[in-house]
């Protein structure tokens, strides 16, 4: 079955109900790119940091790390005037500690080092769990509006790359603001207290450097957005030759896909090579104004006045803890790189997570028996198309409707609604009296079973792909019947391990009519008083379908029963055949009934038999 949607309609979109605008479980948001008013900056990363609280005790532990790696540095500086002291005084006593010193340095430097790496890897590897399983149950609460406007490989774009993205705002440049940013902290504490004065002049240079970062953060920012949407348009177009590619080898495509996925791999390489060329200007820019302001202090700090107030070993110190600055700044004007990428993939993931999800306004749970009526119910889409208008059909418990007629009639929208997939633009659907929006969609869906001509199969076993979701607690033995009843038990026990034969992604590995008898048979274990088929024999030879559709004539006695079928030959046994077109019931009755009438029915039936 077409989700929701027929395949003559040029946009997928959901309804609008013309009186009350369109229903806020249709509603989209609008995504990063395109929104009118962006969401700051700050709030997309306070929004990330806030998944960090359960891991305050890791942050601790990492902050404590970096700090004893700060305070090293410091160390290195003093290790330098201890050394050139000793040496002067030709005391050797010193210098013979002077190995043992280092020795015990570069330990505890290992040991400040293990815990910030070790603790930031943790956060960082548990934000992108976190964040996946978040994205991951999103989807699986979104309505099948948003489906329908989002391709399949920008959806898991989102999952897969941009996830990844939002570490390195959230853990990687956190772990580089700590670790540098205490080093500088550190260092410029240790130069002030030798001498403020000419440390003072470090500061000079503090507002051209935020100037540059600001410009660079904006560029970043926007390099990064155009990124992932190529990210996404890639991912979109190999999702796309991975399942169609028998379509692609029958036919010849491969010098077009190829070409086609060539032309999106450079876009996103420019992308990534303008970012590039971004952070090799900013940062050498950066580190000539830091050096600028060093060669100043050197220059100040050779003075005679100066020198004369200083001892060597302090001179020395001095110099080397100004020269050890010029690291961790540079990875402090690097780190807004990795920023403004996770910014912009925060903004990506969070606008997902913000959309509304399916709205269900059921509040009972009844045990259905099949009565449906459908009363003057009219479906509109955004663009105006008409999919139903003023359709009325009162279906029976256990009577086996039939829905006809061309593409595009609206036989598969109504479908749809009946599962509220998709909701009525006006009109009144009820089941068993109750008024279907009443009815929760967790109860109304589980009794309901459905074949569609479009077979959807996992990469798990056969017993699996048969019990799948609620049905998991099945018996071996209700499966096998259902399979029995399916006419699929047979090519089943010719497979490697039976029933726990592995049948591959989309279950490839099986012919197009034996996955359609696993579908079967998937809605033969529902028992639901609620059948729905979709072409379901579509897929199989002239004999599987002969057995199947006997044993579809037994599955359907005491059950609601809507088919949907092109090949009218497959009906004829139909309590009654509703003859759509344009949205409305033109014709409906017995198949004997329709063909003495001579009507619509009758020319596509003598269409069909020739």
């Amino acid at each position: 079955m077409s989700q929701g949607y027929d395949s003559t309609k040029s946009s997928l979109k959901a309804p609008v109900n013309k009186k009350l605008g369109a229903p806020k479980q249709r509603t989209l948001k609008k995504t990063p790119q395109n929104q009118p008013y962006p969401v700051p900056k700050y709030k997309t990363l306070l929004r990330l940091l806030g998944y960090l609280k359960p891991y305050w005790w890791a942050l601790l532990l990492t902050v404590l790390g970096f700090a004893i790696n700060a305070g090293t540095e410091i160390w290195i500086a003093k290790l330098l005037q201890y050394i050139t002291n000793a040496i002067n005084n030709n005391d050797q006593a010193k210098q013979n500690l002077f190995p043992f010193i280092i020795v015990l340095l570069f330990f505890v430097r290992g040991v400040g080092s293990f815990l910030g790496n070790y603790y930031t890897a943790l956060v960082s590897r548990n934000l992108v769990y976190e964040l996946r399983v978040a994205v991951f149950n999103k989807l699986l609460r979104l309505p099948s509006s948003f489906y329908l406007v989002h391709p399949a490989g920008t959806i898991s774009s989102k999952l897969i790359f941009d996830v990844e993205q939002v570490t390195a705002a959230s853990t990687d440049s956190l772990k580089t603001v700590l670790r540098d940013g205490l080093t500088v902290v550190a260092l410029l504490g240790f130069l002030f207290y030798s001498n403020w004065r000419l440390t003072f002049i470090l500061f000079l240079v503090l507002p051209p450097i935020l100037w540059l970062i600001r410009i660079a953060s904006r560029r970043y920012l926007k390099l990064s957005k155009g990124i992932q949407q190529t990210m996404g348009d890639v991912s979109h177009i190999t999702n796309e030759v991975i399942t169609g590619y028998q379509v692609v080898k029958n036919y010849g495509g491969q010098a077009y896909e190829s070409k086609r996925f060539d032309k999106t791999s450079k876009k996103n390489l420019r992308q990534g090579m303008k970012i590039v060329v971004t952070n090799s200007i900013n940062t050498p820019a950066v580190q000539l104004l830091m050096a600028i302001a060093m060669a100043t202090v050197v220059w100040l700090a050779l003075r005679p006045a100066v020198i004369d107030d200083i001892s060597a070993g302090e001179f020395i110190s001095y110099i080397a803890a100004a020269g050890l600055l010029s690291k961790p700044v540079r990875s402090l004007t690097d780190v807004n790189q990795k920023l403004q990428k996770g910014i912009a993939a925060g903004e990506s993931i969070f606008a997902l997570l913000d959309e509304q999800e399916e709205e269900d306004t059921g509040s009972v749970a009844p045990e259905l028996s099949g009565n449906i009526k459908l009363d003057n119910v009219g479906l509109v889409y955004p663009d105006s198309t008409v999919a139903l208008q003023g359709f009325s059909l009162d279906i029976r418990a256990g009577e086996t409707i039939a829905l006809v007629g061309r593409s595009g009639a609206g036989k598969s929208s109504l479908v749809n609604l009946l599962t509220r997939t998709l909701i009525p633009s006006s009109g009144q659907i009820t089941i068993d009296g109750l008024p279907i929006a009443d009815i929760k969609l967790e109860s109304l869906r589980g009794q309901i079973a459905m074949v569609d001509q479009q077979v959807v199969l996992f990469n798990t076993t056969v017993f699996n792909n048969i019990a799948y979701g609620s049905l998991a607690d099945k018996s071996q033995a209700d499966v096998e019947q259902a399979a029995k009843d399916a006419f699929a038990h047979d090519f089943i026990m010719n497979l490697p391990n039976g029933y726990e034969s592995e049948i591959g992604a989309e279950g490839l590995q099986l012919s197009g009519g034996q996955r359609q008898r696993l579908s079967i048979a998937r809605a033969l274990l529902k028992n639901a008083p609620i059948l729905i088929l979709d072409e379901a024999t579509s897929a199989l030879d002239n004999e599987s379908e002969y057995y199947i559709q006997q044993a579809l004539d037994n599955v359907m006695k005491d059950r609601t029963t809507l088919v949907i079928a092109h090949r009218l030959t497959t009906i004829e046994s139909a309590d009654r055949i509703a003859v759509m077109d344009r949205g409305q019931i033109v014709e409906i009755g017995t198949h004997d009934e329709l063909m003495q009438n001579q009507g619509h029915y009758a020319q596509m039936y003598e269409r069909d038999f020739e």
